[in-house]
């Protein structure tokens, strides 16, 4: 008895013998016809010896052989792969079908490539932000770790002790870690001072991550409190020049000398995927170069980002059980802290929990657009495909009467729509190829440094390959069924099957009038985004942007304390507002429109708590004279004085706060308090967009620089705002030159104009109206193309009609208007189909929406008539070449 490896390695070798039999080619046919023709002749001979006649003995031995070709049809079967040989033959007929007709093949694969190419490039989409895990060793079992309090949104960070107990009593885990998520930085070695972004990271970080380094190692249990760094590998080959004996070595880091450990991967930029961080360093290093971060012990102060190692044999419900016992533990032992706290977990490298939620909407509505532009596509194709199969009815016909089965006639036209769709799939490839370039050049208007970066990966190319198969199997099923079913009398008469007379609705409308539906939901769905856009640019965002340049600097992680920071700010808008074509200097934390800023819940002071007089409002840091520069209007009060550090606190807010604590009373000389600090308001401002162009009205509350600078040091740096005379970027070379002057080792970070610092927060209504209007146009032109075919198709096929009709008196005007007639009669039929699923589908669309609502009546009002008109254009060129019909050549038509 032979076991199964033997069992196995003969399918092997006979699979192996059978693959290299199908190439042997001629060789092999001649030695089996030698073969057969071998045993013929001695059959042959023995039945001359029996005596028969030479001829007689011939033909007894050929049926004694079975017939000599059915023996060799045999052998091919034995010794081959049929249905592998058969496959080759119908794809090699196929490309010969497809290349005697190069323009349909052309226009097919263009608008397959179309359709695939737009889900590629939303699917490489899905890929980056969904599917791919963090690039570290078995990412399955790596899991981030966050808290979340009762009632509270998901989800919130650890504190330091919450992360040591829950390394130590965790026993689900080989090892827990933790990270502060973003440390920033300068970095100099060759060429200007660079701003960076890094992570303080606990010393077991990297072996929790499993991660293997490109040069040298990770951080030991003895580097907790160690000066030593691990470069990113992108900084390494950028800054460093790929230096292969960079371990070892000292760098700058922020004024402070930090010893290079290793190098990790240049895709590795963190655990959290989007956030685009260049080093890491100990946590123990991590407060001197970060300001405020909470005392070491602190329960209460949430900020560290913990990543857990799985073990071997632990599986996610034994993990989930012995969090809510570790969540019960401590609430029992800590409940000023940790009451009603819990604890959940993901892989570890997913979307952040808060934005997860707008994000996968966002692509679920993206998707469903391209999949609607690929039906369209897949339609206009199988369109083309029924018109080529009434062309070839004789064909077929001709080959069911030779013998050909219908299934083997299928087999042979689906062969053809797959080549079509491969085709169309990999033009559809490189197009996203195209499409994914210019989307990561996109940036993202966030104060952070993010990496969303695209690009066509193995799952992209998997999913073009199986989107490329499906669509060729769908859109020729039809084609290719009704083709192999000609009756033949008439198709052997050349007559076409598929255009039989009395057929008011064939599948052929069917296909286009799905085609304009779809196209109508994609034309709605676009029409909102572009008022979307229209609507956000005549936002007022309460500034002047014009004539106005930014720049920022840091020198809190120069090692400059709060009075030399101050002083050396001053000394810069002195220098700046000295220079040439300045009007204004002044400095701020952070300007409008930033994405993110720091906020805190105010009160006003000796208001009992029931009149309900609180507000969060945003925190702004300012130097006098701001409101001026940026042109934000003073409304009562006046503008901040010679405020020092020690003098009482003082504040400018806006209408927005004014009117939220204080209800239409006056404001000026009131205090209230926030974050445990009394300010007086000296003034009332306009209102501004702080973070976004579409959020609410925010309250405001800006504070003196000079007064916050010791107690609150900006984590994003500061900001130099220059109004000038004439164009603003003109002067930036000039600034530079007096940054440098003051500090050769300053670095310089978000250099731009305010106007392109204001078109960047315009980034979502921008991306959504130009993705959405892409796709849109394209469903419309491949939606046109087809009514387009599909009229000129039915002008051709009703020519001898026309011709009778005009013969019987009919007036050119009247064939035309029958054409047309019949163009939109199915236009009408799609926009009643469309319409509702529209109106439906337009609820995705609510979140990212910017003055308009998702039932816009304008835009759901105008569509419909431009469609219409659209359809009657791409009919009326079929029409016009009906009425032009000679009675007398249409009536020789057959």
């Amino acid at each position: 008895m032979l076991s199964k490896n033997e069992v196995m390695m003969r399918r092997i070798r006979a699979l192996t013998v059978r693959l290299f039999s199908m190439f042997a080619g001629r060789s092999a046919n001649a030695e089996l016809d030698a073969e057969i023709e071998s045993h013929v002749v001695l059959d042959t001979d023995a039945g001359i010896r029996a005596g028969l006649d030479p001829r007689e003995a011939r033909r007894q031995a050929l049926i004694h052989l079975g017939g000599a070709e059915q023996a060799r049809q045999a052998h091919r079967e034995r010794r081959t792969l049929p249905a592998l040989e058969s496959a080759i033959r119908d794809t090699r007929y196929s490309l010969r079908s497809l290349l005697k007709h190069p323009a349909a093949t052309a226009i097919a694969i263009l608008s397959i490539g179309l359709g695939i190419g737009a889900n590629t490039t939303i699917f490489s989409m899905v890929s980056r932000f969904v599917l791919r895990p963090a690039p570290v060793g078995n990412p399955s079992t790596l899991l981030a770790l966050h808290t979340w309090a009762k009632g509270d949104p998901c989800c919130n960070s650890f504190s330091l002790p919450l992360y040591n107990d829950v390394r130590s009593q965790a026993k689900s885990f080989s090892d827990v870690a933790a990270y502060y998520e973003l440390i920033p930085a300068s970095i100099a070695r060759s060429g200007a001072p660079e701003r960076v972004w890094g992570q303080g990271v606990t010393s077991n970080f990297f072996n929790v991550l499993q991660l293997p380094m490109v040069l040298g190692r990770g951080f030991t249990s003895g580097e907790e409190s160690q000066p030593s760094i691990v470069l990113g590998g992108r900084m390494w080959q950028s800054r460093f020049s790929s230096d292969p004996d960079i371990v070892g070595k000292t760098v700058l880091l922020s004024g402070r000398s930090f010893t290079v450990v290793g190098v990790a991967p240049p895709s590795f930029h963190g655990v959290d995927q989007i956030l685009d961080t260049q080093f890491w360093v100990p946590l123990g290093v991590t407060a001197g170069l970060v300001p405020n971060l909470p005392p070491q012990g602190a329960r209460d102060y949430h900020w560290l980002a913990v990543v857990a190692r799985m073990q071997p044999q632990a599986t996610r419900t034994a993990v989930a059980a012995e969090l809510s016992t570790l969540a019960s533990r401590f609430e029992k032992n800590y409940p000023a802290t940790d009451k009603d706290n819990s604890f959940v977990f993901e892989q570890a490298g997913s979307l952040p929990p808060r934005e997860r939620n707008t994000v996968l909407i966002f692509l679920a509505a993206l998707s469903v657009v391209v999949l609607l532009v690929l039906a369209i596509a897949c339609a206009n194709v199988a369109n083309l495909l029924f018109a080529q199969a009434a062309g070839r009815q004789r064909e077929m016909a001709v080959r069911l009467a030779l013998g050909a089965t219908r299934g083997r006639l299928r087999r042979q036209l689906l062969a053809e729509s797959v080549l079509l769709a491969i085709g169309g799939g990999t033009l559809g490839t490189l197009l996203s190829l195209w499409a994914t370039r210019g989307l990561s050049a996109l940036h993202l208007p966030a104060p952070v440094p993010l990496n969303v970066g695209l690009d066509v990966d193995w799952r992209v190319l998997v999913y073009s390959f199986a989107l490329s198969v499906v669509c060729g199997l769908m859109l020729g099923m039809a084609p290719a069924w009704a083709a192999s079913r000609p009756r033949l009398a008439n198709a052997l008469r050349g007559e076409d099957a598929l255009a039989r007379g009395g057929k008011r609705f064939s599948l052929r409308n069917l296909l286009v009038v799905g085609q304009i539906a779809m196209s109508l939901v994609l034309l709605c769905v676009t029409g909102l985004f572009l008022r979307s856009l229209q609507s956000a640019s005549a936002i007022d965002i309460g500034f002047r942007p014009q004539r106005l340049l930014v720049l920022s600097v840091d020198p809190r992680i120069n090692g400059y304390t709060a009075q030399r920071t101050a002083e050396f700010l001053a000394q810069l808008r002195e220098r700046a507002a000295a220079l040439p074509g300045v009007r204004s200097a002044v400095v701020t934390d952070v300007p409008p429109l930033n994405g993110g800023n720091r906020s805190d819940g105010f009160s006003v002071v000796g208001h009992a708590k029931e009149d309900n007089s609180f507000t969060n409002a945003e925190l702004y840091m300012v130097t006098p004279g701001y409101f001026e520069t940026l042109g934000i209007p003073r409304v009562a009060g006046h503008d901040f004085g010679s405020e020092t550090a020690t003098s009482p606190r003082t504040a400018i807010v806006n209408q927005a706060f004014a009117d939220r604590l204080f209800h239409g009373a006056n404001p000026i000389g009131q205090h209230v308090n926030g974050g445990d600090v009394d300010y007086e308001i000296i003034g009332v401002c306009g209102n501004v967009k702080s973070r976004t162009v579409g959020e609410d009205t925010r309250a405001v509350l800006y504070r003196s620089l000079n007064q916050t600078i010791a107690n609150d040091p900006s984590l994003m740096g500061y900001t130099l705002v220059l109004q000038t005379a004439g164009a603003p970027q003109t002067l930036a070379e000039s600034i530079r030159r007096q940054v440098y002057a003051l500090d050769p080792t300053m670095a310089i970070f978000n250099e731009e104009t305010m106007e392109e610092h204001v078109r960047t927060a315009f980034f979502l209504p921008r991306l959504a109206a130009t993705l959405f209007g892409t796709f849109g146009a394209i469903g419309l032109v491949l939606a046109a193309v087809g009514l387009y075919g599909v009229m000129s198709y039915s002008v051709s096929r009703r020519t001898r009609e026309i011709g009778i009709r005009m013969a019987l008196g009919a007036k050119p005007g009247s064939v035309e208007r029958l054409i047309l007639h019949q163009g939109f009669v199915l236009t009408l039929i799609a926009i009643a189909l469309g319409w509702p699923a529209a109106w439906m589908l337009a609820r995705l669309a609510s979140s990212f929406l910017y003055g308009i609502q998702p039932h816009d009546a304008l835009t759901f009002a105008m569509v419909p008539p431009i469609l219409a008109v659209i359809a009657m254009a791409a009919c009326y060129i079929p029409a016009r070449r009906a009425a032009s019909v000679d009675p007398m050549q249409a009536l020789r038509t057959e």
